[in-house]
């Protein structure tokens, strides 16, 4: 299947490791010219070469304005942002009691309003072409909260209700924005949390973990010309971890 997205530009986020690096795979697998972005040029030197991608750009999404930053300078060396996916990696894990105020705003600033600022900057260049594919990697603890990741389940679900609100405005413009609901991926995120496998294994219907391969696909049928009437949804990659609906 012809994706149609041969030289569309496209701007990955925490694209040097796991679920981003997966989604640039993927993409430019397709023909897409794509740009990643996230905290070490090491990783990214080394994604940049085995993913094919076109360019990279350090970002640390914990500072205020520099997602949008980047995408500006996407704009200037590339001429175009039409894809854009925000993926700001996983927050410290914990209890509530466990959480002080300072994680709480810095956490904010990654999860929340850094997809706000990147999305902000990325949409005049997309309306004005009537096209852009809008991807916000989120977490299936957005639908149903998960112990011990009480950073993630509050802050994640929030970014549901912008998918639904921005998408009421842009949609007819050609422009889609969904969010995207990993669940258990055998990623280093999934190394760091420590998370017992074999356990988690038996809670997934599907009775193993996802691999990241598996949800780039899905990101880049969504990132397509093909995904064109998919919008304003939360769509799940998880082998059926969800219970509701």
């Amino acid at each position: 299947m012809d994706l149609m997205i041969t030289d569309k530009v496209a701007l990955v986020f925490g694209g040097s490791k796991g679920l981003g690096k997966a989604i640039a795979a993927a993409l430019v697998q397709e023909g897409a010219t794509v740009i990643i972005a996230s905290r070490s040029r090491k990783q990214l030197e080394k994604a940049r070469e085995e993913t094919g991608a076109a360019g990279f750009f350090t970002v640390d999404l914990q500072l205020e304005g520099d997602g949008a930053r980047v995408v500006l300078e996407t704009l200037h060396q590339y001429g175009s942002v039409d894809i854009v996916v925000t993926n700001s990696g996983g927050p410290p894990n914990g209890l509530f009691d466990d959480i002080d105020n300072a994680v709480w705003k810095d956490q904010y600033q990654n999860l929340f309003l850094s997809p706000v600022e990147i999305i902000r900057a990325a949409l005049p260049c997309m309306k004005q072409k009537q096209w852009g594919r809008i991807l916000l990697v989120t977490s299936v603890t957005a639908k149903e909260p998960i112990s011990g990741l009480t950073v993630s389940n509050g802050l994640r679900a929030g970014l549901m209700g912008l998918v639904k609100s921005l998408n009421n405005e842009i949609a007819a413009e050609n422009i889609t924005v969904n969010a995207l609901l990993p669940g258990y991926t055998r990623t280093e995120r999934l190394i760091d949390l420590n998370i017992d496998e074999e356990r988690i294994s038996r809670e997934i219907p599907a009775g193993r973990l996802g691999r990241p391969e598996e949800f780039g696909h899905l990101a880049c049928f969504l990132a397509s010309e093909k995904a064109g009437y998919i919008s304003g949804q939360m769509i799940a990659c998880d082998g059926g971890y969800l219970k509701g609906y």
